[in-house]
């Protein structure tokens, strides 16, 4: 039996809940502990029985927000390329991660490991691919040095997860400045 597409009125009601979701990690810096399922339903005009519907678990609905989040990411280097100069889309674009992973750090935080693993087996990929294109933009323009590869800017982009949340404004900039400036070509 063939799977049939879901309603159109459905996916507009599951758009609206991650919606809802990402607004409310937002708010609260991307603590998930505080995000209130009823809350998100309310806020997304939907039922709590439509939220369980799409979202069996508040790791579902983390989850999605992640694979969400992480598509608007990867989707924003084309546009940063066409704008900038190689180095300065890339700059751009870990300014934009620093900005997710606030959102990141609390998701993260909250989803399972047998969740984790399904999404990085589908997702994290298209993360690398995108540092990879940034990479030999840069690389092509003179402007990164040829040994950097994406597995070595995902390893310097790990010390973010051990900033401390006191902390996070006042060096999380600082370590994307150092992290250019490691990867710029001399």
């Amino acid at each position: 039996m063939a799977r049939r597409e879901p309603r159109s009125d459905a996916v507009a009601n599951r758009d609206r809940i991650v919606e809802a979701a990402r607004a409310a990690l937002s708010r609260s810096n991307g603590a998930s502990a505080d995000l209130k399922l009823h809350g998100v339903a309310k806020a997304a005009g939907v039922g709590q029985g439509t939220l369980y519907r799409h979202f069996p678990t508040r790791e579902h609905l983390l989850a999605e927000v992640y694979r969400y989040e992480l598509a608007q990411l990867v989707d924003a280097v084309a546009p940063l390329l066409a704008e900038h100069p190689p180095l300065r889309a890339l700059t751009c674009w870990l300014q934009r991660l620093v900005e997710y992973a606030r959102v990141k750090r609390g998701v993260m935080a909250a989803i399972e490991a047998s969740a984790w693993r399904d999404l990085s087996s589908g997702h994290h990929h298209r993360l690398n691919e995108a540092i990879g294109t940034l990479l030999d933009r840069g690389k092509a323009a003179a402007e990164v040095r040829d040994e950097v590869d994406a597995t070595d800017v995902v390893l310097l982009l790990g010390a973010l997860s051990r900033i401390p949340e006191p902390e996070w404004d006042a060096r999380a900039d600082t370590l994307v400045a150092v992290i250019v400036d490691g990867i710029r070509r001399r």
